[in-house]
């Protein structure tokens, strides 16, 4: 669960930063950077997320598939007891 909102976190603040690279100065060292570092982040929410078991509940995995913020969407889904079911 550590892994899911530390990979969540990073997914979502990684996009966020090369969203405001792109419309800001565009410098393509930081692209290079944020790149891979949100794919590799995007990649881990989606394997931790199908490796929780409070996440079996329908739906729940799917939204780790959402790009960008999947990971904070199967956080709260989890985190509010709605998934507990499974």
């Amino acid at each position: 669960m550590r892994t899911l909102r530390i990979a969540a976190a990073a997914e979502a603040a990684s996009l966020v930063l090369l969203l405001g690279n792109l419309f800001t100065v565009h410098a393509p060292a930081l692209s290079a950077l944020l790149g891979p570092l949100h794919g590799t982040a995007y990649l881990v929410v989606i394997a931790a997320t199908w490796m929780v078991p409070s996440a079996a509940a329908p739906g729940t995995r799917w939204r780790a598939l959402v790009p960008g913020f999947g990971g904070l969407l199967v956080l709260r889904r989890i985190g509010d007891g709605r998934a507990a079911t499974g």
